[in-house]
């Protein structure tokens, strides 16, 4: 398996759709019901890409991915077809070094225009907003919660997809039933909260608290809702180390908080351009993830 740092993609005889802040798309010509997905080794936060890389990054997000799918299954369908580059469309095989261990040929669906967010914990944007106010995103929280505290049940808060450069938006369950519809918005919930429920119970057994995650769902042509992007990554939740686990602040984790917790602690306004990254915080980054990979994973 190559080791080699990938930070963009290049297949030219595959067309490519869309370049996002960590996985490029790409259309497979003769295969439009499919297509392949890769993991490169960018980091963002605070939604700008930031210019050094995490060597292996995508490998490990491709990884968590995997092992997550199949844990999952039982709950609702996902969109992999296969990981082994030897059972991609032979056009895609020529691209073996940029696509080993960190892409995904997967069914193409229409994504849902809402993203799932189910947080077990309270913590980043929504402790901001409860410091503020006790009801956020249509929920009346009890008053007297601590940065990091349990919520008594997860909560389902969706939020809108932006474009690369913005912020995605929460967004209240009334709507989101607007937008997608009340039954279909009913649905999305409750598959997100089953999915989160099983994954924070397995990963509890290996010593780390999901406090939150970001599920994705696409619309197959005969309107099954599944399971798209990717699952359950140190990009897309919050995992906090069980052992060290202690209300009342923030948490050490297997994240990018850890990179976020350093960008703050600099004078950068968080816009682009991104400022440099020195060659520790990119290797301590590095290691969380992988840790986080090893821990699940064993």
């Amino acid at each position: 398996m190559s080791n080699a740092v990938v930070t963009r993609t290049n297949l030219p005889e595959l067309k490519l759709l869309h370049r996002g802040k960590v996985r490029d798309m790409y259309e497979i010509p003769g295969h439009e019901d499919k297509l392949l997905m890769i993991a490169t080794d960018r980091i963002s936060a605070y939604d700008v890409v930031m210019d050094d890389p995490v060597p292996g990054k995508g490998r490990v997000l491709t990884q968590i991915s995997l092992f997550w799918f199949q844990l999952l299954g039982g709950i609702v369908p996902n969109h992999l077809i296969s990981a082994d580059v030897d059972q991609y469309p032979e056009i895609c095989r020529q691209y073996r070094e940029q696509l080993e261990g960190r892409s995904m040929l997967v069914r193409r669906t229409k994504v849902m225009p809402v993203e799932c967010i189910v947080r077990g914990y309270i913590s980043g944007s929504f402790w901001s907003a409860y410091k503020k106010n006790t009801t956020v995103c249509g929920f009346e929280l009890p008053t007297g919660l601590r940065e990091s505290d349990k919520f008594p049940q997860p909560l389902f808060t969706p939020s809108t997809k932006a474009e690369q450069g913005l912020h995605d938006e929460n967004i209240s369950f009334a709507k989101m039933e607007e937008i997608v519809g009340k039954e279909t918005a009913a649905k999305m919930a409750d598959i997100s909260l089953r999915l989160y429920a099983k994954a924070a119970e397995y990963a509890l057994s290996k010593g780390i608290i999901i406090a939150d995650t970001k599920f994705e769902l696409g619309m197959t042509p005969d309107g099954e809702l599944i399971l798209i992007d990717e699952a359950l990554t140190p990009d897309s939740s919050r995992f906090w180390p069980q052992d060290q686990y202690a209300p009342g602040k923030g948490q050490p984790s297997f994240d990018k908080q850890f990179l976020r917790d350093y960008l703050s602690s600099l004078d950068w306004n968080k816009q682009p351009p991104p400022p440099p990254l020195p060659a520790e915080i990119v290797a301590k980054t590095a290691a969380r993830y992988e840790e986080a990979v090893q821990r699940l994973t064993a």
